[in-house]
């Protein structure tokens, strides 16, 4: 149950109607894509945010928010910054294993009146046996260690929901981005390319859904669940309600980066496996799989919740950041070395 504390909390300015503010929310984490357009929506809403990081990330923490500096893999040093202090409201964003799942659960027992466990929908099954994907899919990727951790998590987590009233919220995002972060697998190479006129490796046929979701629509969903009891012991998937096939996705970087028409010749993602094994996990669990949510549950909790930037506009802000500032437009001169490979391959027919 959320602690008699966040009762009566008035009303947040600009909140959805209903919503109640927590007394103070913790984000673990709290600068990475997901977590920092969180942040900035929460401390804009009126909320009391403290962020526990290590201090390292180049995304700034928002005016307002109180920042407390230790490494969350070292219990001890966090203890000691948290003191006695309590949470209506922590959101873990850097947990993967059960390990450190176990280890952030016995820290934050008794601190906080809800723990939002970010995990992952790459823990839905894979293949899915069905669209649109719903939160009562069942959690299965023979291929990813990465979402079977997560799924491991998970079940740690709701056993101690189960067993001791431990007040868990589980949320799953998708490929969620924001301006620094290019959706394509080899991301500028495959912009660098594009504008060089050489061939794009798509991998598949071009023709599987992605769900793509940027991060400060994702912020507004998961900020409008703190608080609320009656997310506790729930899982809620947040995405975009927009889905496109890869070779859309290709195509509106193309645009944005200025090209007319790129070249994509399309490579079985197994063969890109097979020649990449650290490509391997991601394209054989995850992207090499149709995507498509229904987000009529998160909805249903935060009803004013709707994703409003399409990707269009999403691959242009990203193409126009990468462009203002060169120094990051790294080329991966092996994967350009891959991709020349394994187009020349598919277009000889071999």
């Amino acid at each position: 149950m959320i602690p008699p504390s966040a009762a009566g909390t008035p009303p947040v300015a600009g909140a959805p109607a209903g919503t109640v503010a927590p007394r103070s929310i913790l984000f673990i984490g709290g600068t990475g894509v997901i977590s920092a357009a969180a942040a900035e929506h929460a401390v804009a809403l009126g909320h009391r945010l403290t962020i526990l990081n290590r201090g390292r990330s180049t995304r700034p923490v928002p005016d307002g928010a109180e920042v407390l500096h230790a490494d969350v893999r070292d219990v001890a040093a966090v203890r000691e910054v948290l003191g006695g202090r309590e949470f209506d409201a922590v959101a873990d964003f850097i947990s993967y294993t059960p390990d450190q799942t176990q280890a952030g659960l016995e820290l934050l027992r008794g601190r906080t009146g809800q723990y939002v466990f970010i995990s992952s929908a790459s823990a839905y099954q894979k293949p899915p046996t069905r669209l649109p994907i719903l939160e009562s899919t069942p959690l299965k990727n023979p291929f990813w260690q990465y979402s079977r951790d997560k799924i491991a998590c998970e079940e740690l987590l709701f056993r101690a929901y189960r067993d001791e009233d431990f007040p868990l919220t589980v949320v799953r995002p998708s490929h969620t981005y924001d301006r620094t972060k290019i959706a394509m697998v080899g991301g500028w190479t495959d912009i660098h390319r594009m504008r060089a006129g050489l061939p794009v490796m798509v991998h598949g046929d071009g023709t599987s859904l992605w769900t793509l979701t940027h991060s400060r629509d994702f912020a507004k969903a998961f900020v409008g669940l703190l608080g609320r009891p009656q997310a506790v012991g729930e899982s809620y998937t947040i995405t975009s309600d927009e889905y496109l096939p890869w070779n859309q996705i290709y195509r509106l970087f193309a645009r944005a980066a200025g090209v007319a028409e790129p070249e994509l010749v399309h490579v079985a993602s197994e063969t890109i496996a097979a020649h990449s094994p650290e490509l391997g996990p991601n394209l054989l669990g995850d992207r090499s799989h149709s995507v498509v949510f229904d987000n009529t549950k998160i909805k249903s909790l935060v009803p004013d919740y709707t994703a409003t930037i399409p990707f269009a506009d999403g691959a242009r802000e990203i193409v126009q950041w990468y462009d203002a500032n060169p120094e990051l437009q790294h080329v991966d001169q092996s994967y350009m070395q891959l991709t020349d490979k394994l187009t020349a391959w598919a277009r000889s027919g071999a």
